[in-house]
């Protein structure tokens, strides 16, 4: 027979078990929520590489059935894009660099902003990011990649800075003449610089005057250090990951996470699976070699629609070997980064069409709600979510914006005084 008080000690340890499971249902994240949030953050994009193809003639106003990027799925999600001005190593020879530069700068300005006035709005600063959010269209931005875009000139430079360019990472995974690059650190033929040359810090000095941010995504580890102590304004990682996390020598150590949030930069998460995530960094690596000279036969290729389809049926054949990174992957890329560096510190940089495999649980812009969702279930805020969307993004570009002023009203002291 239960006993008054037996049935109290059972009431009461029913009570204590229900306990948690009815907290976790009053904190259940709704799609009500998650659409909000989406909606109201100013998601910024910090790379995408969808330029290499509208360059080529693709309209991004047309389904694209081989990547990340189109218009269909950036409306309603997208805020922002700073669209890759490309320039591939083999433009070094014979100085095709420049040209390459105003071409991809053009396909942005031409084929992406102008063709599509109704959903890109032309922005190079942060209010007019906040302006095309408000307005409801996509603010398109230029950053370019590769250093050796300027032809060792800081009159290309600025010549690019006035067409709209607003960062440049130093280098691509090429060691240029004064930058030195994480693609080839370890290649005894390459010369390099310790970092960068006097003349790579005059390069970092300009870009803070011009009020263009500096980014180190492709750099080596000393180049990054040696940009951070010369700018004078918040860096940029405008594609990376954690290295932690993902050993693949792009990402950045926790050292240098923290040095960059020090400084008050920020990293942006790369989507690209080897940055993601460890297991396909490490099943990748012998199939890339195995494949690599499939690739090479494919760009050799002079017909571009023949070129097109064996390079994504390489790629299929890549991917269907090695299993692929998960939202999952990009949450614990973006947790280990705030953890590191701090809720101010990171951002979005997906590489969008520049990487052969992303996750296909957040494959394009309109899957984002799915990482907002993840978000919250690990304990995010709204606020937080939209510091990693793109607030953080904004608040760099603020600052740097405002350096350059600084910068341009002492040089104009010092000319007054001079004279």
């Amino acid at each position: 027979m239960l006993t008054t008080q037996r049935i109290y000690t059972l009431l009461a340890a029913i009570a204590t078990l229900a306990l948690p499971l009815a907290a976790q249902q009053a904190h259940r994240v709704t799609q009500e929520e998650v659409d909000r949030i989406t909606r109201e953050a100013i998601l910024i994009d910090t790379h995408n590489d969808i330029t290499s193809r509208t360059v080529a003639g693709y309209d991004i106003a047309t389904p694209n059935k081989t990547g990340q990027t189109d218009l269909s799925r950036m409306k309603g999600f997208l805020g922002a894009e700073f669209f890759a001005v490309y320039v591939g190593a083999e433009y070094v020879k014979d100085n095709r660099s420049a040209d390459r530069t105003l071409q991809m700068i053009d396909t942005v300005r031409t084929d992406v902003i102008a063709a599509h006035p109704n959903d890109f709005v032309f922005a190079t600063t942060a209010d007019d990011i906040v302006r095309a959010h408000n307005s409801h269209k996509i603010a398109a931005l230029m950053g370019i990649e590769g250093g050796h875009a300027i032809e060792d000139s800081l009159r290309l430079l600025r010549d690019y800075y006035a067409l709209g360019v607003r960062y440049m990472t130093l280098t691509h995974f090429n060691t240029n003449n004064w930058a030195d690059s994480q693609g080839d650190v370890d290649n005894p033929k390459i010369v390099h610089h310790d970092g960068l040359t006097s003349f790579g810090k005059d390069v970092v000095r300009e870009m803070n005057r011009l009020g263009m941010m500096v980014d180190i995504s492709h750099t080596a580890d000393k180049t990054f250090y040696a940009a951070l102590e010369t700018s004078t304004a918040p860096i940029i990682a405008s594609h990376s990951g954690c290295r932690a996390v993902s050993s693949y020598t792009r990402n950045m150590t926790d050292d240098m996470i923290r040095a960059l949030a020090a400084k008050g930069g920020v990293m942006q998460i790369n989507f690209g699976c080897e940055f993601l995530s460890q297991r396909y960094f490490n099943e990748s690596k012998p199939l890339q070699a195995s494949m690599r000279e499939q690739y090479m036969a494919a760009m050799r290729l002079e017909d571009p629609t023949a070129k097109t389809a064996a390079i994504e049926k390489i790629k299929a054949d890549f991917n269907a070997k090695v299993p692929s990174a998960t939202l999952a992957n990009v949450v614990a890329q973006i947790d280990h980064a705030v953890k590191v560096g701090g809720i101010d510190h990171v951002g979005i940089g997906t590489d969008f069409d520049g990487v052969g495999c992303v996750p296909p649980d957040l494959d394009s812009y309109n899957k984002f709600p799915a990482l907002t969702r993840a978000l919250l279930e690990k304990g995010y805020s709204a606020p937080d979510i939209k510091k990693i969307y793109g607030e953080n993004l904004l608040r760099v570009m603020r600052v740097v914006e405002q350096r350059a002023r600084e910068l341009k009203s002492t040089t104009a002291l010092t000319t007054q005084i001079d004279k």
